[in-house]
């Protein structure tokens, strides 16, 4: 292991101004040896320092500690290597980052590395069980329970400012679904698509930074609120200052994805909230524009709270006018987090009155991806009056006639089976519907297995 690792950092030159006249440290690496000008082009830029200063030992396995410190070396030389060069240590970084990190070269220093193209993503498996009838007569049949997702990003840092992210997205497809494997759930090529494209700017001592492109996860509120409104793509630029204590938001864009707008009657047939001028009805969140705008301060371990604020337009038909909200998630203790949310949708629509929705979440614990055996317990209460929800999508696990029109409790667990596979598991359960005579929604259970890599 010793002499691939002296080989690799060797190979990399990055020490740059190594003198070929530097004095050999090391008693066991005699001047004929294979090794003997890469021994000492290291040791004299103090990427190597040998045992007890004067024993090389070249035949003694080195651990993988060891081997982190001379990579860690070898990065504070990266201004002076080729992109080649650059490449082979990164390799090295990546292998040994749980070392490094130990060693005080933190996570985000190795990410940043300029040159560096990372790849990550994620694959879900989904079970989901609502028994037909009431409100939603087109409930998920048996062979539609289960369905899968598979996400890939690529995020390359451009310089020590701009980092450009690029991901792909399958659509959810059912194990269940008669389409042939290349199509989408529609039947048409559409299967995968871009649901991540942006470059990120950060300047003014890194609290500004300014986004533009394509997301795949904005959520009315941010990442600190419930995300009862859309967590889906969305084109947008946006800017953002943040401190220790406190962050500012402002952005315009446009939602990607988008549903109809209705519920299912009492003979359970879908009708649409309302018909714009030219027509059309169910008119959802998709091609409809948004500026938004938000505020939240951070405080003790992990607390914070915010206000938002989101302006809609663009779009003939669609019902609500704009939206704000607040959000204060609360950390007591090691363990309990309490989140409390708050929204109110102004509707244009002549068919549904302005809506409140009311949120409150008790979480025990976490489920940390990186570490098996971690948990976490929530229980969690929703009051959505009808038109609340804006039907585009959400970052609820909820299904949607679980979040308009409905009083409803829901309870789950997060488990870390291994590292980077985490099971969920939620069951609604006391489902009312809040207004009108409609009957009420059915319970509804999701189960969820998440691999991350």
């Amino acid at each position: 292991m010793k002499s691939k690792i002296i080989a690799v950092l060797a190979a990399t030159m990055a020490v740059g101004a190594t003198c070929a006249f530097a004095a050999n440290p090391f008693v066991d690496v005699p001047s004929d040896s294979w090794a003997y000008k890469s021994v000492v082009e290291l040791a004299d830029a103090g990427i190597i320092q040998g045992v007890d200063g004067s024993y090389f030992q070249g035949d003694r396995n080195i651990t993988r500690y060891e081997a982190a410190e001379m990579t860690a070396k070898a990065m504070a030389h990266m201004d002076k290597a080729s992109v080649e060069q650059r490449a082979l240590i990164n390799k090295l970084a990546d292998e040994y980052a749980d070392e490094l990190n130990n060693l005080g070269v933190r996570v985000s220093n190795l990410e940043n590395r300029v040159g560096n193209v990372k790849l990550t993503g994620d694959a879900r498996v989904r079970y989901q069980y609502q028994s037909k009838g009431a409100r939603n007569d087109a409930g998920i049949k048996n062979d539609d329970s289960w369905d899968y997702r598979v996400r890939l990003r690529a995020t390359a840092n451009v310089n020590d400012r701009t980092t450009v992210t690029y991901g792909i997205s399958s659509s959810d497809h059912s194990f269940g679904s008669n389409t042939a494997a290349s199509a989408g759930e529609s039947g048409e090529n559409e299967d995968v698509f871009t649901d991540d494209a942006k470059v990120d700017y950060n300047f003014g001592g890194n609290r500004w930074n300014l986004s533009v492109g394509r997301t795949d996860t904005y959520v009315l509120g941010g990442e600190n609120a419930y995300g009862y409104q859309y967590g889906d793509v969305f084109d947008r630029a946006e800017l953002i200052y943040t401190t220790d204590k406190f962050r500012a938001t402002a952005g315009y864009g446009k939602f990607k994805e988008g549903g109809d707008v209705g519920s299912y009657n009492d003979d359970h047939i879908f009708e649409y909230d309302q018909t714009d001028v030219d027509g059309n009805t169910g008119v959802g969140l998709l091609g409809v524009k948004t500026g938004y705008g938000e505020l939240e301060a951070f405080f003790g371990s992990g607390s914070a709270v915010g206000v938002y604020y989101n302006d809609f337009n663009g779009r003939q038909g669609f019902r609500a006018d704009d939206l704000w909200g607040a959000y204060a998630s609360l950390n007591f203790g090691s363990k309990w987090n309490a989140l409390a949310n708050y929204e109110k949708v102004n509707n244009k629509s002549h068919t549904v009155d302005d809506a409140d929705i009311w949120i409150g979440k008790l979480t025990y614990g976490s489920a940390d991806p990186e570490a098996k055996g971690s948990w976490d317990a929530w229980v969690e209460y929703l009051s959505a009056e009808k038109g609340g929800y804006l039907y585009g999508a959400t970052n609820s696990w909820r299904s949607d006639d679980l979040l308009d029109n409905v009083t409803s409790w829901g309870v789950g667990i997060d488990y870390t089976i291994q590292k980077n596979l985490v099971l969920t598991v939620a069951q609604t359960f006391g489902s009312k519907t809040k207004d009108g005579n409609a009957a009420d929604p059915k319970e509804y259970t999701d189960v969820e297995l998440n691999f991350l890599f």
